[in-house]
């Protein structure tokens, strides 16, 4: 586990949060949890059946005696959950027993936790879609204040890297939009540097990426990353931000003397921002497997609680370092 995680374990200890795991019934999701009852940074309620959970649990020898367990088709609060999302949806059409189903799903549930004051954040998506956690959450939570776009970064943790800081970077948006506009990129990198800020307590050096630096190409893509860097500028003048970027650029001080010799970001980006969900999965999954970096994430940014989702190809240890990042965003 990287220096980095372990740190944000130690200030999760320091004002412990409830963190609702949603798939409590995945073997990963116990292993997490017994993780983090052992290291004690956070207090987890694992939603399931609780004969199933405590039976997979005794056949792997996990020890979650004293974690919490509910079940979203016979919980006591299932009542007041449904009475609030019905009052939530109704203008959408929803009935008063449609909002009782609904609320049984373990996804719906969590949330409706983190909405009531029950939990301080959930974590889901080793089994479900992004979809599964994100309409929900959008749904019951809504977004923060001031947020014009709820969007997804990755923290990558590249072992043995000068680049970034010591080797950790933000990615964003690896995980949500699919074709932002300029605008959205724009929303997405200044949403991604406070990102970066609140969880990795360093300045953000953010870098628009793209194929071109400066200019140097010419086409409809480049110019939206332009018209997102002019954007993100206008609106947040004080980050330290710039592109049109190439990757090399952004990061290697050697190649950015050469090709952006002004920038006061090139060269030692921290924060990067894709120009679309093609690039910035692929960005992410390469940096993953080749690099052999820890990606946690896609973590969800613009939601007024801490909502956040999982790689369905995550590990335990991937799960357990979610739960330090979100209860670290619910300090907040």
């Amino acid at each position: 586990m990287s220096t980095f995680i372990e740190q944000l374990k130690e200030r999760a200890k320091k004002d412990i949060k409830t963190i609702v795991l949603a798939e409590g019934e995945e073997i990963r999701t116990l292993k997490a949890a017994e993780m983090v009852k052992k290291e004690g940074y956070a207090k987890i309620i694992l939603v399931g059946n609780p004969d199933k959970i405590k039976t997979m649990a005794a056949a792997e020898n996990l020890d979650i005696d004293g974690i919490k367990i509910v079940d979203s088709e016979n919980s006591e609060k299932n009542e007041e959950y449904a009475n609030v999302f019905y009052e939530l949806r109704k203008k959408k059409g929803i009935t008063p027993e449609q909002a009782a189903e609904t609320i049984k799903d373990p996804s719906y549930y969590a949330v409706m936790m983190v909405k009531q004051g029950d939990a301080d954040g959930m974590v889901s998506g080793a089994i479900h879609s992004s979809a599964d956690t994100i309409r929900p959450s959008l749904q019951i939570l809504k977004t923060a204040p001031g947020t014009k776009l709820v969007s997804a970064f990755f923290i990558m943790n590249v072992p043995n890297c000068e680049y970034g800081h010591n080797g950790t970077f933000i990615f964003g948006d690896c995980g949500l939009n699919q074709d932002p506009t300029a605008d959205e990129v724009s929303e997405i990198a200044i949403s991604s540097a406070a990102s970066y800020k609140q969880l990795i307590q360093d300045e953000p050096r953010v870098a628009m990426l793209s194929y071109s630096t400066y200019g140097s190409a010419k086409s409809a893509l480049v110019d939206k990353m332009q018209e997102a860097t002019k954007l993100a500028k206008e609106k947040a003048p004080e980050l330290k931000l710039d592109g049109e970027l190439q990757l090399d650029a952004a990061i290697v001080d050697s190649v950015a003397k050469s090709k952006a010799p002004s920038s006061d970001v090139a060269g030692s980006a921290n924060v990067l921002i894709f120009p679309n969900l093609d690039a910035g999965n692929i960005g992410y999954k390469l940096t993953q497997r080749l690099a052999k970096a820890e990606a946690y994430g896609p973590i969800l940014q613009g939601i007024a609680k801490p909502v956040n989702d999982l790689s369905r190809g995550c590990s335990a240890e991937d799960i357990a370092g979610v739960v330090a990042i979100t209860a670290i965003q619910a300090q907040s």
